[in-house]
């Protein structure tokens, strides 16, 4: 899984967001797998305002630390305006470099598991490596209609 490096310009995101940890979602306490429930029972997609597309956008901003921290993770759609969206339903991922990883296809809770096992293996001094800790972010877009055939593209910012 070679990533290709791309400029990406700032964009905004609104959705639903929770603070968590990787650690965290090791375990039955993890919230990402419930944001996902809560994004589709709710039907969170169509209620987003001045959406770009179609695509689902999720968003790892506001690293305390490194992959070991907590972030914030907030799932969403990409956004032309976000005017009168609540406190903390938006998150702006900056303009700059990003890695951009493919995951292979399959059930999507798997894929998407071991793309990112394969981001944080990624030493340093290669392609995609040099991780920034500002924002990630994964586009679930066309390629996500079937749930058990998968393909998504993550985005890793870098320095």
């Amino acid at each position: 899984m070679n990533p290709k490096v791309v400029s990406q310009s700032e964009f905004t995101v609104v959705g639903i967001a929770a603070r968590t940890s990787n650690t965290r979602e090791a375990t039955a306490d993890g919230v990402i797998g419930k944001q996902w429930e809560r994004f589709m029972k709710e039907g969170i997609l169509a209620k987003i305002p001045n959406k770009v597309d179609s695509a689902v956008v999720a968003v790892y901003t506001d690293y305390a630390s490194d992959k070991d921290g907590e972030y914030t993770y907030l799932l969403g759609a990409k956004v032309k305006s976000n005017r009168d969206v609540p406190e903390g339903m938006v998150a702006r991922v900056p303009a700059g470099r990003y890695a951009v990883f493919t995951s292979e296809k399959g059930p999507a809770a798997q894929v998407v598991v071991e793309a990112w096992q394969r981001i944080w293996a990624v030493p340093k001094s290669a392609p995609g490596g040099n991780r920034a800790y500002k924002a990630d972010f994964e586009v679930y877009d066309e390629r996500a209609a079937d749930p058990q055939n998968v393909q998504v593209d993550v985005y890793v910012g870098i320095k």
